[in-house]
C-alpha cells in the first residue's frame, strides 16, 4: 500500500515537472508594437514553450533599463540604441552596476517618423521651438538630432525635453505642448489623421535603422538559456504568423482585444503599417547589421562622452536565436 502510494506521488510529481511553466518577466513600451507578444500569448505559443510571460509597461527607457539591472525584469523590448548607450557609459542615467546588456533578436526596423505641428512646414520653422523626446541622451533622440542637423539646424537652435514613452509624446504633441517629436509606427497615425505633419521618415534620410530588439543581461541569459530560446522561438513564430495574409483578420481582432479603444478601421491601418515589407516587424527575428551600423554612426556623432563605435557584434549575440530555429 505504501509502495503504491509512493509510486503514485512520484508519478504526480513527474507530471507536474513535465508541465511546469517557467515565469518570464518582460518589460516593454505600451502600444501596438507589442502585437507579436500578444499573438504569442493568445495563440498559446508561449505556453507551448512552457513559459508564463508577464508583460509590463514602462513609462520611459530609464525605468526599462533600471529594471533589468535591478533584476525586477528579465527581458526588455527596447531600441537597439539603448543597448549601445548604456554599454558605452553614454546612457541617460548612471546605473547602480556595470551593465552587461546585449541584443538577442531583432523585433522591428525603421518605422521612425519626425512628426510636427500643423503650422510647421519645414525645419526652419522648428528654430527656437521645443521638441519632445523619451530621454535626451538615448534612443530616438539622437535620430531627431541628426534629422534636425541635416535640416539645417544646429545645437542651440531648438530645445529637447524628456517626456517619456512614445504614446505620451504623441498625446503631448496633439495637445500642442511641443512643436514636434519622434513617433514610431503605429503611433504616428492618430496625429497625422488630425493634421499633424510628417516632416521625415528616418530610413529615407538615414538609411536602414534597427529599432526594437530583444534585450537582456548576458549573465541572466546564460543562466536561463532554455527560457530565452523558448521566448525567441515563440516570438518569431508569432511574427511570421502575422505576415501570413490569411491571418490578418484574426491579427486585427487580437490587436483590438488588447487595445479595445482603437476602432476597427484604425486597427486595420495600424496592423498593416506594422507589417510593411520595408519597415515594421522583422521576419524571423533577424537583427539588421546595416541598421545597427546606422545606430552606431549616429551615436558616434552625438553620444557623450564621445566614442567612435564600429562593431555591432559587441552589442549582440545571435546564438540564442540560432538555437531557437531548431526544436
Amino acid at each position: 500500500m505504501i509502495h503504491r502510494t509512493l509510486l503514485g506521488f512520484a508519478a504526480l510529481s513527474l507530471a507536474s515537472l513535465v508541465h511546469a511553466q517557467t515565469p518570464l518577466r518582460v518589460i516593454s513600451f505600451p502600444g501596438g508594437a507589442n502585437l507579436p507578444l500578444w499573438v504569442a500569448e493568445d495563440k498559446g505559443l508561449f505556453a507551448r514553450e512552457r513559459l508564463t510571460v508577464k508583460l509590463s509597461p514602462t513609462p520611459n527607457s530609464v525605468v526599462l533599463v533600471q529594471s533589468l539591472v535591478e533584476d525586477s525584469e528579465d527581458i526588455a523590448m527596447a531600441a537597439f540604441d539603448n543597448v549601445v548607450a548604456y554599454q558605452e557609459g553614454q546612457g541617460e542615467v548612471k546605473l547602480s552596476t556595470t551593465p552587461d546588456f546585449f541584443a538577442f533578436m531583432g523585433f522591428s526596423r525603421g518605422t521612425v517618423r519626425l512628426v510636427v505641428s500643423p503650422d510647421v512646414k519645414d525645419y526652419d520653422d522648428l528654430r527656437g521651438k521645443t521638441l519632445a523626446v523619451d530621454a535626451v541622451a538615448t534612443g530616438y533622440s539622437l535620430v531627431l538630432q541628426k534629422l534636425l542637423q541635416l535640416g539645417g539646424l544646429k545645437e542651440g537652435d531648438y530645445r529637447l525635453e524628456s517626456v517619456g514613452a512614445t504614446g505620451m509624446r504623441a498625446q503631448a504633441l496633439m495637445e500642442n505642448k511641443f512643436s514636434g517629436t519622434i513617433l514610431t509606427t503605429p503611433l504616428e497615425i492618430a496625429p497625422e489623421s488630425r493634421g499633424y505633419r510628417r516632416l521625415a521618415n528616418a530610413v529615407d534620410v538615414l538609411g536602414p535603422y534597427q529599432t526594437i530588439v530583444g534585450m537582456a543581461r548576458r549573465r541572466w541569459a546564460k543562466g536561463n538559456r532554455d527560457a530565452l530560446v523558448g521566448f525567441i522561438r515563440a516570438s518569431t513564430e508569432a511574427i511570421d504568423w502575422l505576415f501570413d495574409p490569411q491571418n490578418r483578420a484574426e491579427a486585427v481582432a487580437i490587436y483590438r482585444t488588447h487595445l479595445p479603444n482603437v476602432p476597427e478601421d484604425a486597427a486595420q491601418r495600424h496592423v498593416n503599417a506594422l507589417l510593411g515589407e520595408r519597415e515594421g516587424f522583422t521576419r524571423g527575428g533577424a537583427l539588421d547589421s546595416q541598421g545597427m551600423m546606422t545606430v552606431l554612426r549616429i551615436r558616434s556623432e552625438f553620444g557623450l562622452p564621445h566614442k567612435t563605435l564600429t562593431d555591432p557584434a559587441r552589442y549582440a549575440d545571435e546564438h540564442y536565436q540560432q538555437a531557437a530555429r531548431h526544436r
